[in-house]
Parts: C-alpha cells; sequence; structure tokens
C-alpha cells in the first residue's frame, strides 16, 4: 500500500494534443514517457523518484491500451538491465531509481550498456538527492555519466522545459546511440504547472513485436574484441553526434546575452534558485527577466565547446553555478577557454560555497561577490539573507539561545513496530552484553540515535549482514548483529548477506525487520507483504527463503509488540551452541501504513453512528516514581514528561500525549523490564451503545465508593494541618 494514490489523477495521462495539462512534476514526466511511445518502463523506489512508480502502477489500465510492458523492478540493477531491450531493437525503454545510492548498484549493467550503445532511446530518470534535505551519502550523479560517457541532462525546474527533456532524450539517445541519464531534483519533482499536452503514441515497435521478431548483432556485445571498439565508436561517432543534435535542438538556452559585457553559467536544475538571487539583488524579476546574461545547461555532460566558446568571447568574466563537489564543469570549463585562448575570468567555486546544497542563500552571496567585483550597477538592493547571523534584521539571526532549543535527531514514529525490536535487545544485553551491531539502509537505521544506541555502520541498501562478515571469529562467544529491512533482504542481502553468512559459515545473527513493505521509500509492496495483488506475487515468507539458502536456525516473531517475547528471542538467539548464522524475523506492519488504511474505516464508521473503539495509553501520576527508564528504553514520541501534581515530589512524571495510537509498547516495555506499574490502558470508546453507558455508569459508582474513605483521611490530614 503505498503512501500516496494516484488512481484519480492519471485519468489526466489520457489527455492530447490541444489541451493543457496541471499536473505534479511526476505526472508530466509520466505523460512525456507516453508522449515519447516508450515501450517499456522499469525501476526501483526511492526517494525524490518513488511517485513515479507509483503514478506507473496506478496507470497499469493506460499502459496497457498503449502496450507499454511495466514493471517493479527488484533492485536498481535489475532495472537498468531492462535497457538491454533497446540494445538490438528500436524499444523505446526507460528506468527510474533514486540517484547515486541506485547508479552505485545499476552501475554494472549500465557501463555495459554505455559500452555496447543502443538502438532505440533508453532512458535513465534518476531522482536526484542531493543537500540537507537528502537521506544519503553527498555525491552527485555527475560522475557516472562521465565514467561511463552517458549523456546527463538538467532540466530547469519547469513542466515544461521536464516535459521537452524526457521528450528530447529519447531522441538524443537515438541520435547518438547513447543512453541518457535524466536528472530531476526533489523540487522538480513536486512542482507544480502547466504544459501543452500531446496525443499517447503507441509504440512503433512493442516488446511483443520484439519476442517475434528476435534479431542479434554481435558487435553490439560487450565482449572482446568488439568492446575495445566501443571506446573508440564513442569518442568518434556518439559523441559527435550527440553534440550536434544538442546544438541543432538548441538544448541549451542563452537569455538576455546582449544585456552585460559579465554572464552566469548555471545548470539547469539550478536555474529558478538562480533567477530567485537575481531577483533578491534586483537584477531580474520572478518571471526570468533578467539583467544579466545566462547560459542556461540543461545538458551538464556532455559540454558543448562551441556554446561555451561563443557564450564567454567578448565577456569580461562568468561565474559558474554548479552544486556540490568535485567541481567537474569548472575543470571542463576552464580547459575550454586556455584551449581556446578565450581571456574571460572564469570564477566558480572560488565565489560561491566549495561544497554544500546551494539554497538561495549560498547563491545570492556568491552572485553578489562576482557582481560587486565586475558590475557593481547591476545590484540594486541588498536582501536580508546577505546580512550576519548577528544582526536581528537577518533571517538567520538567533531566534532563542542554544542552550534552550535542544537538537532533536531524527527517529521512529509513534507506535512504530520498529522500537520495541531494539527496546528488546537493550533488555537482552543486560544478560549478554553489549555487541557490535552493523546497521543498514532503512527506517531502522534510526536506532543508532538515542535511546537506543544501537548500530556502528551502515555499508547500503541489504548490506547490513555483508557489513558484519569480517566480524566472525571462532576464538569468542560473543556474536556480531546485523540488521536489515524487508525491503533490504529482497533487495541485496538475501545473496550477498544471508547466502554469504552461509557459505562462510558465519556465526553471525541476522535481524530481519519485517514491516510488510518497502517503508522508507513509500510503502510499496514487496514479495514477502502480505498483499494479494493482480500484477505481482507477494506472500513469500522471509524466513523460508532464508531456510532456502541453507539457513538452519532461523525464527519469526509475529508481533513485535511483546517485547519481552522479542527480548527472549534475542537472549536465545545470542545464546544458542547451534553453528551458522542464526535469523530472527521480526514482524509487524508499519504503523503508518496501518493508520492509512484503518483511518478512513474509523471516519466512515464514526459518520455513520457505528461503535468505535480506540486503545489509549496513559501514566498514574500517583504511582509514577519519575525516573523515566520507560522513555530511556522506548524514545516514543508520545511518551514525554509532565510536571509532578504532587508538591511533595519535584521529579516531573511521564506522560502519554494524544497522539498515541494505543500499540502499547510502552507499558509492554515497563513490564519485561520490571520497572514499575505505572502504565494503564483506556477504551475511548466513539458511538456508545447501551452495554457501554451502563458499564460507565457502575465504573463511575464504583470508584466514587471506594474513593470515600480516601477523601474522609486526606480531609483529616488537611484539619490537622
Amino acid at each position: 500500500m503505498a503512501e500516496r494514490s494516484f488512481v484519480a489523477e492519471v485519468q489526466k495521462l489520457r489527455r492530447g494534443a490541444g489541451e493543457t495539462l496541471h499536473v505534479e512534476g511526476i505526472l508530466a514526466v509520466t505523460k512525456a514517457l507516453l508522449q515519447s511511445g516508450v515501450a517499456y518502463v522499469g525501476g526501483y523506489q526511492g526517494a525524490p523518484i518513488s511517485h513515479l512508480m507509483d503514478v506507473l502502477g496506478d496507470a497499469q489500465e493506460i499502459l496497457e491500451e498503449l502496450d507499454v510492458y511495466f514493471e517493479n523492478s527488484a533492485s536498481e540493477a535489475t532495472a537498468a538491465a531492462m535497457l538491454a531491450a533497446s540494445v538490438h531493437y528500436p524499444l523505446r525503454g526507460a528506468v527510474t531509481f533514486k540517484s547515486t545510492v541506485g547508479l552505485n548498484v545499476a552501475s554494472d549493467a549500465l557501463a555495459n550498456l554505455a559500452s555496447g550503445g543502443v538502438k532505440g532511446g533508453a532512458l535513465v530518470i534518476l531522482g536526484e538527492d542531493y543537500g540537507e534535505g537528502s537521506s544519503i551519502m553527498q555525491e552527485r550523479s555527475h560522475a557516472f555519466a562521465m565514467k561511463s560517457q552517458m549523456w546527463l541532462l538538467d532540466p530547469r525546474p519547469n513542466v515544461s522545459a521536464i516535459v521537452d527533456a524526457v521528450e528530447a532524450g529519447f531522441e538524443l539517445s537515438e541520435a547518438s546511440n547513447t543512453p541518457v541519464m535524466l536528472e530531476l531534483r526533489l523540487r522538480s519533482c513536486h512542482l507544480h504547472g502547466g504544459f501543452n499536452a500531446k496525443d499517447n503514441v503507441r509504440p512503433a515497435m512493442t516488446v511483443k513485436d520484439a519476442l517475434e521478431n528476435p534479431v542479434r548483432d554481435i558487435d553490439r556485445i560487450v565482449l572482446p574484441p568488439a568492446s575495445f571498439l566501443h571506446e573508440r565508436e564513442k569518442i568518434e561517432q556518439r559523441w559527435p553526434a550527440a553534440v550536434r543534435f544538442i546544438k541543432e535542438r538548441g538544448i541549451n538556452e542563452v537569455f538576455a546575452n546582449d544585456r552585460a559585457d559579465v554572464g552566469i553559467i548555471v545548470q539547469g536544475g539550478l536555474y529558478n534558485t538562480l533567477n530567485r538571487s537575481l531577483e533578491l539583488l534586483g537584477c531580474s524579476d520572478a518571471f526570468g527577466n533578467s539583467e544579466i546574461p545566462l547560459y542556461v545547461m540543461n545538458v551538464t555532460y556532455p559540454v558543448v565547446d562551441d556554446e561555451i566558446i561563443d557564450y564567454c568571447a567578448g565577456k569580461r568574466a562568468v561565474l559558474l553555478v554548479e552544486e556540490g563537489q568535485p567541481d567537474y564543469i569548472e575543470q571542463n570549463l576552464n580547459a575550454i577557454l586556455r584551449r581556446a585562448d578565450i581571456p574571460t575570468a572564469l570564477h566558480g567555486k572560488d565565489m560561491l560555497a566549495v561544497a554544500g546544497e546551494y539554497t538561495s542563500a549560498v547563491v545570492t552571496r556568491g552572485v553578489q561577490t562576482f557582481l560587486e567585483r565586475y558590475h557593481p550597477d547591476a545590484i540594486a538592493q541588498k536582501p536580508p539573507v546577505l546580512l550576519g547571523p548577528d544582526d536581528p534584521q537577518s533571517p538567520f539571526a538567533t531566534r532563542a539561545p542554544s542552550e534552550s532549543v535542544r537538537p532533536r535527531p531524527p527517529g521512529l514514529c509513534t507506535g512504530c513496530p520498529e522500537r520495541p525490536i531494539f527496546s528488546g535487545l537493550k533488555l537482552a544485553e543486560r544478560e549478554t552484553g553489549k555487541h557490535h551491531i552493523s546497521a543498514d539502509i532503512g527506517c531502522h537505521l534510526f536506532a543508532v540515535n538515542a535511546p537506543f544506541d544501537l548500530g556502528a555502520t551502515t555499508m547500503g541498501y541489504g548490506l547490513g549482514s555483508a557489513g558484519a562478515a569480517a566480524l566472525n571469529s571462532k576464538d569468542t562467544d560473543q556474536r556480531s548483529i546485523a540488521v536489515m529491512g524487508d525491503g533490504g533482504f529482497w533487495h541485496n542481502g538475501l545473496t550477498s548477506g544471508v547466502g554469504n553468512a552461509v557459505f562462510n559459515k558465519s556465526d553471525q545473527l541476522l535481524v530481519v525487520v519485517d514491516n510488510a513493505y518497502a517503508a522508507a521509500t513509500g510503502g510499496q509492496d514487496v514479495l514477502s507483504s502480505p498483499a494479494e495483488l493482480e500484477t505481482r506475487s507477494t506472500q513469500h515468507p522471509i524466513e523460508k527463503a532464508a531456510r532456502g539458502v541453507g539457513v538452519e536456525w532461523a525464527k519469526t516473531i509475529d508481533n513485535t509488540y511483546d517485547v519481552g517475547a522479542v527480548r527472549d528471542a534475542f537472549v536465545e538467539a545470542l545464546t544458542t551452541e547451534e553453528p551458522g548464522p542464526k535469523v530472527l524475523v521480526m514482524q509487524s506492519e508499519c504503523q503508518l501504513n496501518k493508520q492509512r488504511r484503518e483511518k478512513p474505516v474509523r471516519k466512515k464508521a464514526l459518520a455513520e453512528g457505528k461503535r468505535v473503539v480506540r486503545e489509549r495509553f496513559g501514566v498514574d501520576a500517583e504511582t509514577c516514581t519519575g525516573d523515566h527508564a520507560c522513555i530511556r528504553i522506548s524514545g516514543c514520541p508520545s511518551l514525554t514528561i509532565a510536571d509532578n501534581p504532587d508538591p511533595m515530589r519535584t521529579d516531573p512524571i511521564a506522560t502519554v500525549l494524544d497522539s498515541c495510537v494505543g500499540c502499547g509498547v510502552c507499558g509492554a516495555n515497563a513490564h519485561a523490564a520490571v520497572l514499575c506499574p505505572s502504565f494503564y490502558r483506556t477504551d475511548v470508546i466513539d458511538n456508545p451503545n447501551r452495554r457501554d453507558r451502563a458499564l460507565a455508569a457502575v465504573r463511575s459508582w464504583w470508584i466514587k465508593i471506594a474513593s470515600r474513605g480516601i477523601e474522609r483521611r486526606a480531609a483529616r490530614f488537611e484539619v490537622a494541618a
């Protein structure tokens, strides 16, 4: 169950020529694929591109009408290898996944694809996840384009520009027999806008046609001596063809070239940010009417030498706005200008931030530095973003003392079924001692933060087990622990982790956190999901798969909220004498997806006047001692502290907020850790029936009767005082 459904929106994909389509960036990409006559599409979900897979899944009916094959790939490598269908056949194909982490996984397939070249257009749509909002290591996709000599498009964040880039990407790929990468930043994926639609195009050759008419060209297969010739072909044929197409099609853009003898060169994806900076300085308006000449690189690789030379000729200086490191484009432009003996001064990382995300504030400072040196008259105003943090008018001025605002690391959601897993492990460590824990990519990685502090390394999606491979010794009873999610298990972990551990007779314990979805990427189903789907095969148990590759000791805990059972399972797995790897499958549904499913049902029942029961937990203020041990082994956002109502006690007590979803982990933790009896459960009943009302009346009466003695004794104490 994906976090968002596009069933209603995908109907817009049927619209044709003469209509203006107002949609989100991802829907625009999908429409562009259909307008381009794509024959097959695949991919692996991952922010910020996950919704493209969700849209395609919801548009299955439309895809079938056009004979377009769609597949949810098992990994980025699987997706990239799909593009092999375009090597011998004039089939247009597209795949999508998350920027550098996806390219890391897919690099072998893409390298071979780029070597042999393609006959049909092959497009790799990348969700570029660079910057402070990113969830991955800070690397750029540009290096992969350079390494394999694949062309890289970086269109302006504009719906029409994105649609044009998709269509041009296929044409560029076919014109140069080279796979093309299309880079979309987070804001591009989710911006809204309008564009003039075209009719959807049924592919000239379908997958069915290719299967019924197989062909092969041995020169396209990456095998010596053909592979040696591919390198010469890239340089002597494909590169010139790509440059020729880029120039003739005018993919790169020049604006206001006659307005000054200085200029700015910018990556297409940063155009909106640059224009905002120019607007803040009074050099442009919101519609892009710049007073400074701009060269927008909607293709960042290959760089078109002639266009750079023509743009820089006659200018005293240009500023290159290139986000991230290394400064690939800046080095390239320096080489082009020096070889052509162009005296134009080139600035870039010397005036802009050397690394990091190019926000409006960062770009504005760099542009101001450049213009103050070469064209100070162009600066009409100085915005507050240029003020120092000590200036109270600066948006970056400190609004509260740092000691009063504590940093809050990311954590697990309220009711997350993974929280009790790590609570159980912390309790188990009281008996088994501490262990080296190899973490993985996914929500469970938040366990490296307080209050759990579990996890030492993370090496990649599904590589939790492999990350602990070297820490395997016969001379100690201490086992390493590896953690991975169900998404990582099916993506890569079964072979590189479990199979590897079986083959090498590793003594590690692998914990597979099975929350029924690839949850961190938006709640997409995986092989072990309980959902019944028409187009995919699910309900394949993880434990069965692990045993299938040779694991002898494997157990599934199907209710992770039972902290005591989780703790006991850890103790057993860490102390058993059974040789070989041990696998614990910790299985409970992602709370977010559970709430997405249950909230509409509950809302409907309430509207119909039906009886609805919600479980909530609380803390008895009189019983709570205020030691907060419950918080230290839980970390639930709904479990916090409150003022102690007893004037004789100063320690704040634990309390449960209204955001509680009734998972019961707080109480289970308290019971398993033998902490205190202060937790209680209540049932909140909407639209109660007669029995509920009668029971409530009886309970209220009994509580009143039972408390009379206490109240009388309290009154005597007050009189005596």
